[in-house]
């Protein structure tokens, strides 16, 4: 409302009501005689006196219902209908609390309007300023090696307060910004306890729950408490945010891409001396372990991954995603993380490859956030850890798929009912290495890669453009590979039963099957029938 008053061409007095700022959030008009019930709260009202009651009890009437639909102010236009504003009127929005402002003859209400909304859209564009300069300032500052205190620093001089970081049971971790005074830390650290006590009840039987939020006001600090996503026994990490003014829009959408670069940083990946299997794992890597003993580190310490999902990636385009930082933008990794469930990402530019757990019975998150981001996804069968090599070539021959077909993802499929279940394993897999045979004297490019253009022309039905899409390669290319595979196997590929035999033995060639589907099959093949 200051923004309206302080506009000399509006011309605008405050003639009536308190004296400090309103907020508008739209501007109405009207000369209804009771326009209360067409009020949503929030408007500077506009009216001529048109249909003003005539008596001083019928105008308090009048702006008694304004004030409770909850106006938050009324504007009066001074002729042609009335020579000035009413006396009656002046007293009424005095005694009900309402701000009246004096609208000269010759500034029509239509001025009013497009000047409010200009000063809108201003205001709005500074929130988006602000909240644009913030989220840069945190992402960088997750980038840092003491990532935790500089994000929790930067939140706190983007919101002018007091930012905690707590554990499971309240107790202070990592803090930044002006310390309250004590009665507001340990208020602010009780709700903290109390929310993530709630939390940890509900996942009881075992399924993690969501991030929640509580606020609370204690003398002149607005306290508010923020879960995070965690899988650890005790219960999730919280964010403590003490304030001297109330939370904003811009202050909350702030505290939200905080809360989702520290659910990334409270991974066992990023350690807070709270979990270093991860840490472990891949110091075993490194030191030439197993990784099928490898892999019971990397689970969950609250319940056993029993499978694995590999996840391949592909963004369209440089966007605003693209990074050629190594392992990828903070803010990317920290959005990629919680849309597919798991901290195991590695994006090198515009590539991404993922571990994400499996359980029986488990399936993929909803993975439209990821589509929204630019990302194309092929993604593999769960597999054992002695499979994962296997599951990486499926996500791969997925994302081909999936970018040749247009579509934003594509899953590899494992069928327990099939033709190849009528076939002896140690049999179909023998005929199948007989039949690549001749591959082995293949000239440049090599047999893998004829290998690799004949299993994926077969898996697009023989067309030659999305071929040639899904392998990144010009179809004249594609074309010659293929004849030259034909020549080598001596086989006409135009003819549907040859290209369907040469598809069943691609499936039974040794490491196109994982050791479950080995292992059913070969408890098939042994079983009376």
């Amino acid at each position: 409302m200051s923004t309206l008053l302080a506009d000399t061409d509006l011309g605008l007095r405050q003639i009536a009501g308190p004296g400090e700022d309103r907020l508008v959030g739209t501007i109405g008009t009207t000369e209804l005689e009771d326009p209360a019930p067409y009020l949503l709260g929030g408007e500077l009202l506009l009216i001529a006196g048109v249909r003003l009651p005539d008596t001083a009890d019928g105008i308090d009437s009048y702006v008694r219902r304004v004030v409770q639909a909850g106006v938050a102010a009324l504007g009066f236009g001074v002729a042609p209908v009335h020579d000035e504003v009413p006396p009656a009127l002046v007293i009424a929005c005095d005694r009900h609390g309402l701000p009246l402002l004096r609208i000269p003859p010759g500034t029509p209400f239509v001025a009013v309007n497009h000047a409010a909304h200009a000063a809108m859209a201003e205001a709005r564009h500074q929130e988006l300023r602000q909240i644009s300069e913030a989220q840069a300032a945190l992402a960088t500052a997750a980038a840092r090696p003491d990532a935790l205190k500089a994000v929790l620093q930067q939140l706190a001089a983007r919101l002018g307060a007091w930012t905690v970081l707590l554990d499971p049971l309240g107790n202070e971790l990592l803090s930044a910004g002006t310390r309250p005074e004590p009665p507001a830390a340990v208020r602010l650290r009780g709700l903290a306890a109390r929310t993530t006590a709630q939390v940890r009840s509900r996942a009881a039987g075992g399924r993690p729950q969501p991030p929640t939020a509580a606020a609370e006001h204690h003398t002149a600090f607005h306290l508010t408490v923020h879960t995070l996503p965690a899988e650890i026994a005790a219960g999730p990490f919280a964010l403590g945010v003490a304030s001297a003014s109330a939370p904003t829009a811009v202050h909350r959408s702030v505290v939200g891409t905080a809360l989702v670069l520290l659910s990334l940083l409270t991974t066992p990946r990023h350690a807070l001396g709270t979990d270093t299997r991860s840490a472990a794992a891949l110091v075993r890597l490194m030191f030439g372990e197993n990784p099928v003993d490898v892999a019971p580190l990397l689970s969950s310490p609250t319940r056993a991954v029993d499978s694995w999902v590999v996840v391949h990636g592909r963004l369209a385009g440089p966007g605003p995603w693209a990074t050629s930082r190594p392992g990828g933008d903070p803010v990317q990794l920290a959005a990629l993380g919680t849309a597919l469930t798991t901290p195991y990402l590695d994006i090198d530019g515009t590539g991404l490859r993922a571990l994400v757990p499996s359980t029986p019975g488990s399936s993929l998150p909803d993975l439209a956030p990821v589509a929204r981001l630019g990302w194309t996804l092929g993604i593999s069968s769960p597999v054992a850890a002695a499979d994962l090599v296997i599951a990486d070539r499926q996500a791969d021959r997925m994302l081909r798929h999936a970018v040749a077909t247009g579509m934003s993802s594509a899953q590899h499929r494992t069928q327990d009912l099939t033709m190849h279940s009528l076939v002896s394993p140690v049999d179909a897999a023998a005929l199948a290495q007989a039949r690549f045979a001749p591959f082995a004297e293949a000239p440049a490019p090599g047999p893998a890669v004829l290998l690799e253009t004949l299993r994926t022309w077969l898996a697009h039905h023989g067309n030659w453009d999305r071929t040639a899409a899904a392998l990144e390669l010009h179809r004249n290319t594609v074309r010659r590979r293929i004849a030259k595979s034909a020549e080598l196997l001596d086989a006409d590929l135009q003819d549907l039963d040859v290209r369907m035999e040469l598809w069943f033995a691609l499936r039974w060639l040794p490491g196109e099957r994982s050791a479950g589907e080995r292992s059913a099959r070969e408890r098939d093949s042994h079983s009376p029938r």
